[in-house]
């Protein structure tokens, strides 16, 4: 070789030398056939710690773990690389300091043109921060999968592009009773119901997802067992990075429970809304029945007088009466507004419902008319209620009319009894006890939903102008109300309609004391009688009627000027008071008048049932409106 090609040579060398030793990214060195370290260049100064002088003529085992070094991996690594002619791998590799880093190795065996094996290049790569990089996404990933797979309150579950399940959560087992093995690969049309299937809603969701970037609905789905389940659905699309679908995460909730719980929540508010309606409309009725009684009681008190004083004079006669129908019409229809807001006076007694119906059965039978069979069925072991007998047999007539109005072609209506003894509140009666279920059913037209939803409320009526005032039901309703009772109306379209009067049962010692009938009372001698009432007009026709039966009569518009003239006056033998009074209301002036008095009679007047309390509770009560002969029946009662 000549001295110029020796010198390129050299310079050549050197130049890959330097080269190589400016790498810092790599480590990179020869070692001999035998594992010994004879070359060091930067990069594996920066990676493994170790200056030049410090690991020529070491083996690069060094540098291995122990637990690799036991098992032989270095040699293998060499032997691998004379076989094969390359050997390429990455594993845990040992600084100076002790520490460890990951690497990409490679090995290459170096030979000369006779082929043989001079040694080997080594170049290795730190990759320890690619490494931490992947194994933490791989432990998040796991930790993901451990989630997914721990969620058991939601499925969870992927979908391939063509909807065909590619995993399962146990959560999806547990809400669609499928284990892993029976759904992958399915198709997930497989849970939706055979209607949904037909009108294509399973390529409905997932295009939806595709179209929009999500898809969430709530409809019914089928579990293993056939069994529906109300569902919250929501299905993801998944891209790849060059905007491939690699397929859909979907999540199904159950919330069959807490549909239910909401549904029960809004009728429990409508229910509450209604129970609201109808007691600020049964304030309002019972305030202007009440109204209306003053205004009738004297309407009926100067039509009794003038009744008396036109002596013979029938065409004047005639007027008079025909006011006085007119009236009483006006009367019926303020105990019915007064049943509604349950303000009626109520004589309560024991009532044999089977004896009530058959003493009214006559005039049913005429009432109905011969196009409607009538039929009762009463249960053997009936016991009696509790119930005013007048209202009782109004709230019968009543749903037996309702009945036949609701079968023009005729038909069948069935009155039947029963007893039930109610342990707990958890039905719609008021409290535990034992209830007799008086019902009305017919064949009849029936109601939809809305109707039947509005049928007790007050003035509500289907029927033409003039043939009903509506207040029918919603009396019903108020009188059991009243009584401690429920009234339940059931209906179908087409079907019929069932009305059940809930009725509490007669106590024992209701029993054994049953009501006495009143008879008329004889009239009673001249009285010095004091009437109280803040209604002028009532005031003057209750004097006027008193005075007609030759009592003398003392007027007070308040309870303060009552108190103040029966002070004055040493010879009142009779307190008539309203109840309805400011400032001082009727029970506070009788209370008021015994302390002065106490012997002194006093009659309550009331336009609609008030509670009393302590010794009011004994006083006789005149309800309005009144006649004069409810005035001399009371006063008889009083003075006794």
């Amino acid at each position: 070789m000549s001295d110029n090609q020796s010198k390129t040579n050299a310079i050549e060398e050197m130049r890959f030398r330097l080269l190589i030793d400016a790498v810092v990214d790599y480590a990179i060195y020869m070692i001999d056939p035998d594992g010994i370290i004879t070359s060091w260049n930067a990069g594996a100064k920066r990676f493994k710690g170790y200056e030049e002088k410090e690991i020529l003529g070491q083996h690069f085992s060094r540098f291995y773990t122990e637990e690799d070094r036991s098992a032989g991996l270095p040699q293998r690594a060499l032997d691998t690389a004379i076989r094969e002619g390359r050997f390429e791998g990455e594993g845990w590799r040992v600084r100076k300091d002790g520490t460890h880093f990951w690497c990409h190795v490679v090995i290459d065996p170096i030979r000369d043109p006779a082929g043989n094996l001079l040694g080997f290049a080594k170049i290795t790569r730190d990759l320890t921060d690619r490494k931490m990089a992947e194994e933490t996404l791989k432990q998040s990933e796991q930790q993901f999968r451990l989630l997914v797979q721990s969620v058991t309150d939601y499925a969870i579950y992927m979908l391939a592009p063509d909807g065909r399940l590619t995993n399962w959560n146990q959560g999806a087992q547990r809400i669609k009773g499928y284990r892993p093995e029976e759904v992958i690969g399915q198709h997930f049309s497989l849970f939706y119901t055979p209607e949904d299937r037909e009108a294509g809603e399973p390529q409905r969701a997932l295009e939806t997802a595709m179209r929009e970037g999500r898809f969430e609905n709530r409809a019914w789905r089928v579990r293993k067992d056939g069994t529906r389940f109300f569902a919250h659905v929501v299905v993801d699309p998944i891209w790849g990075d060059t905007g491939t679908l690699l397929g859909f995460a979907k999540i199904t909730r159950d919330i069959t429970e807490a549909t239910q719980a909401q549904k029960v929540l809004e009728q429990t508010r409508e229910a509450l809304f209604q129970a609201q309606k109808m007691q600020a409309i049964g304030q309002l009725s019972g305030g202007i029945a009440h109204d209306f009684n003053n205004l009738l009681t004297v309407i009926l008190g100067n039509l009794e007088i003038v009744r008396k004083r036109v002596g013979d004079n029938p065409k004047v006669t005639r007027l008079v009466d025909n006011a006085t129908q007119g009236a009483l019409r006006g009367v019926s229809l303020t105990q019915r507004m007064l049943a509604f807001a349950r303000r009626q006076e109520l004589k309560s007694e024991s009532v044999e419902i089977p004896a009530l119906v058959e003493g009214i059965s006559g005039l049913l039978r005429s009432s109905l008319g011969p196009s409607v069979q009538l039929e009762t069925r009463f249960s053997p072991d009936l016991v009696p209620v509790m119930a005013d007998v007048n209202q009782l047999e109004l709230a019968v007539l009543n749903l037996a009319t309702n009945a036949r109005d609701a079968m023009p072609n005729g038909g069948k209506i069935v009155i039947s009894t029963r007893t039930e003894d109610v342990c707990d509140q958890s039905t719609l009666l008021p409290e535990p006890g034992r209830y007799v279920c008086l019902s009305v059913a017919d064949n009849g037209e029936g109601m939809d939903e809305v109707t039947l939803a509005s049928a007790m409320d007050p003035f509500f009526t289907t029927k033409g102008v003039g043939k009903g005032t509506g207040l029918g039901l919603s009396m019903i309703h108020g009188f059991i109300e009243q009584l401690g009772g429920r009234f339940i109306l059931k209906s179908q379209k087409d079907i019929g309609t069932v009305a059940e009067l809930w009725i509490p049962a007669a106590t024992t010692a209701a029993l054994n004391h049953p009501a006495v009938s009143e008879v008329a009372a004889p009239p009673v001698a001249q009285l010095c009688v004091m009437v109280v009432d803040d209604d002028s007009l009532v005031l003057t026709s209750t004097g006027l009627l008193l005075e007609d039966l030759g009592h003398r009569v003392i007027s007070a518009v308040s309870g303060a000027q009552a108190l103040e003239l029966f002070e004055r006056e040493q010879h009142v033998d009779l307190v008539i008071t309203d109840m309805a009074m400011p400032q001082m209301n009727g029970e506070q002036l009788a209370n008021a008048i015994r302390a002065l008095k106490p012997d002194v009679p006093i009659i309550l007047a009331t336009g609609y049932a008030e509670r009393l309390e302590g010794f009011a509770t004994t006083l006789p009560r005149l309800s309005k409106p009144y006649t004069q002969l409810n005035l001399v029946e009371v006063i008889a009662l009083a003075m006794k």
